[in-house]
């Protein structure tokens, strides 16, 4: 199968694109790039049996610059689209992939455009839904004539690739003729796991229980702990945007800090904040927060974080808070990350979120709720090892896992159909 991936890779570096470019990756590369064979021999064969032709199209080069919308975007577009309709003709590629936008007028413009000018040269058109929430952005936010031109434009591709269940209202809405759930998967970060990771937070956590009931540590209890058990490392890694939820973070920390102060715990908690901020606005406000003393002393900020860094702050980790209201939110990688190195996770209960967990986890809080956070917070100390994540990772996220599917889905869309569909019930509702 020949597939025309449409969509952008790092960078700017997010969920979307990590997971573009792994899968182009997982599928043998870009076609095009890929070096001739000998004079006479076969051409390698692609794993999966998708051969992918990766259009990249990349808009802006910042987070900052995401969701802007500028004539030399809209020119890049129409550059993008054309490359894609050559390839259509230079390698007889059929299949379109695309990422549809979410609830945001300038995406969504976007997707107008790439339809109209390149779904009429494709057989079959897959969407792959990252974001979540867009069929409830069009009924609650957008107007009609934005609603009938999107359903014009985007109605009936052959397959739709959901992440979760709450997401298949948004395929639904545009009545895709195929919806398929295929979860994200990763590359294993650990996978020496069960040598080199887990017995330090197993130790940890054991510790730190101990301490919490009154006792003291023996130099046995130490050991593989780290020498201090008794900081609580909570980690933040996302963009440090409000809705991302690094402000309630913030204030749960100063809350759960003063409670376990009040009551002479002989615990304390170090906050570790990564993160890059998309506006001035939200950067001058935690700069104005961690100019508070008892805040500066509590709370560590890196940055943006990838690679050994990003992975040794998951190896020191106790905790993973991710107190996250963004609206577009379904799957997000940090999480399954977080569920790779075993790690206690606190979260919301927020669109796709819950179907990550067990039914009965208690990592679950309300949005906007830094009260809740802090108590959870301070219940999962003790109260949650993570261990349980780490099965959960290897049961249902890997990369192998979510490639397989992909490819599953792919193969078996159905047979193809007209190209000129799409076009002509344009023609015919605009006149």
């Amino acid at each position: 199968m020949k597939l025309l991936v449409f969509a952008h890779t790092p960078p700017p570096h997010h969920g979307q694109s990590y997971m573009v470019q792994l899968m182009v990756a997982g599928f043998g590369g870009d076609r095009r790039k890929r070096a001739r064979p000998q004079a006479g021999g076969p051409a390698p064969e692609s794993p999966y049996g998708i051969e992918c032709y990766h259009i990249n199209t990349r808009l802006s080069q910042k987070l900052e610059d995401i969701g802007d919308f500028r004539v030399g975007k809209f020119i890049l577009l129409l550059g993008y689209c054309l490359q894609a309709i050559w390839c259509r003709w230079r390698y007889g590629v059929t299949d379109f992939y695309y990422i549809p936008a979410p609830g945001k007028r300038s995406a969504l413009y976007r997707d107008w455009v790439v339809m109209m000018i390149c779904r009429p040269f494709f057989k079959r058109i897959i969407l792959h839904w990252h974001a979540a929430g867009l069929a409830k952005w069009l009924e609650r936010v957008v107007g009609m004539r934005h609603r009938a031109l999107t359903y014009r434009l985007l109605k009936r591709v052959d397959l739709s690739i959901v992440l979760s269940k709450y997401n298949r209202a948004d395929a639904e809405k545009l009545f895709s003729r195929q919806v398929r759930i295929v979860s994200n998967g990763i590359p294993d970060p650990c996978p020496q796991f069960d040598a080199n990771i887990m017995p330090r937070p197993k130790a940890r956590f054991a510790a730190r229980r101990k301490l919490l009931s009154g006792q003291s540590l023996t130099e046995e209890d130490l050991k593989e702990t780290g020498g201090d058990p008794q900081v609580v490392k909570v980690l933040y890694l996302a963009h440090c945007t409000r809705e991302k939820g690094v402000f309630d973070t913030l204030a749960a920390a100063a809350i759960a800090s003063r409670r376990l102060a009040e009551a002479h715990a002989p615990v304390s908690l170090k906050f570790l904040v990564t993160g890059g901020f998309v506006t001035a606005e939200e950067e001058a406000e935690f700069k104005r927060i961690m100019a508070e003393p008892d805040m500066a002393r509590m709370v560590q900020y890196f940055g943006f974080v990838s690679g050994d860094q990003k992975h040794q702050l998951m190896r020191e980790a106790d905790l993973f808070c991710f107190p996250t209201y963004f609206q577009n939110e379904n799957q997000p990688v940090n999480l399954i990350e977080a569920m790779a190195f075993g790690l206690p996770i606190l979260t919301t209960r927020w669109r796709s979120l819950p179907e990550l967990f067990p039914a009965d986890y208690p990592g679950l809080v309300n949005i906007r709720s830094p009260e809740q956070v802090a108590e959870v917070m301070l219940a999962l100390m003790t109260n949650e090892s993570g261990a349980g994540f780490r099965d959960i990772f290897l049961r249902t996220f890997t990369l192998d896992q979510h490639l397989a599917s992909l490819a599953e889905a792919f193969l078996h869309i159905g047979p193809e159909n007209p190209a000129a569909e799409p076009a002509a019930a344009v023609r015919t509702s605009s006149s």
